[in-house]
């Protein structure tokens, strides 16, 4: 049971084989042939040195390789395609070159070090997730990527030293004035509209074969006696509904006006929170909807969005910290891009 559109639905169902042919009959940009174009912008072999690393064609090939098929998946054309990828390779470039001034400044204090045991653990368990616990397989993969143990283990610890840095930095700015909160949602409070919505519970009886309304509407007016008399609809749908939401007590979350088609949402936006419609009859069964709470259409409180407010503002502060910081460790640093 749906309590979406039918026709939309079924429009989509129509469409969705359509626009899958397409997609397989558009032609596709070559995987082999976009990763050889990085071999031809950067002719000597070298893409950049960053302080004593020196970042290679093949570390950027190792790097791009399992973006490139979700730019042929986007891409419309050839050309948007190279755009893609070119610009790609300009952001992963500048990735491994951060990833190597991060590493370097964690390593300038010589009392920081990361536990073998944390590496080991970390080996072992991309062992098992990715290659069975298969060494030998494991070990295959390592000669066919062109990396030795040693390699991978010093990459394997560079990953977490990156992921520290990174989250260490991004820690560090958590805590948000309530003044900011305020002038950030009186400055946006066209991003906190909201439809008209109730929280449901919805109770259904399925129609036996050859049963008539009539007898469906007098099972529904059992139900709702019961519920006039003072017990919980929750506890009635746990018992007595039957659709997949029983176990939940009927409990169909948020649900705004424009999803509901119009036998269910023209009675349930009549009622206030605690009450129930009367029985609606369908070919397939009898159903009892229940408001729960009530969220009306228009801008939400600042009590209602203060949290999603404080994340939002977090995330920024800690995206212009970060940018701060790694322009700093840029300064720096020597780094030559070629």
């Amino acid at each position: 049971m749906t309590l979406r559109r039918l026709s939309l639905l079924s429009t989509l169902a129509a469409l969705a084989p359509l626009a899958a042919v397409a997609q397989a009959l558009a032609p596709q940009p070559s995987a082999t042939g976009s990763l050889d174009t990085i071999a031809q912008r950067f002719a000597n072999g070298v893409v950049a040195v960053a302080e004593d690393k020196v970042i290679t064609v093949d570390d950027l090939r190792r790097e791009i390789a399992p973006r490139v098929p979700a730019l042929q998946r986007s891409a419309r054309n050839e050309k948007e395609f190279n755009d893609k990828l070119e610009a790609l390779q300009d952001e992963v470039i500048q990735e491994m070159i951060d990833r190597v001034l991060i590493v370097r400044d964690f390593k300038k204090d010589e009392k920081r070090k990361v536990p073998e045991s944390y590496v080991n653990n970390a080996i072992a368990e991309e062992q098992i997730r990715r290659f069975d616990g298969d060494r030998a397989k494991f070990l295959a993969y390592l000669r066919n990527s062109g990396l030795t143990y040693r390699d991978y283990r010093k990459r394997v610890e560079d990953d977490m030293i990156y992921d520290y840095m990174r989250g260490q930095q991004r820690k560090s700015q958590n805590i948000v004035s309530p003044a900011r909160v305020e002038a950030f949602y009186n400055q946006n409070k066209d991003r906190f509209q909201q439809e008209d919505q109730v929280q449901m519970r919805l109770l259904s009886l399925t129609r036996q074969t050859g049963e008539s309304d009539d007898s469906l509407l007098e099972r529904a007016a059992k139900v709702q006696a019961r519920f006039k008399a003072g017990e919980k609809f929750e506890d009635l749908a746990r018992e007595l509904s039957q659709d997949s939401k029983r176990a939940k007590g009927g409990d169909w979350g948020w649900q705004p006006r424009a999803d509901l088609k119009p036998e269910f949402s023209e009675p349930l936006f009549k009622l206030e929170k605690g009450q129930a419609t009367a029985p609606i009859v369908a070919p397939e069964a009898v159903y009892i909807l229940y408001v729960e709470d009530r969220k009306f259409a228009g801008i939400q409180p600042l009590s209602e969005v203060r949290e999603q407010i404080e994340r939002i503002l977090a995330n920024q502060m800690a995206g212009e910290s970060e940018q701060r910081w790694l322009e700093r460790l840029r300064r720096n640093a020597y780094v030559k891009i070629y």
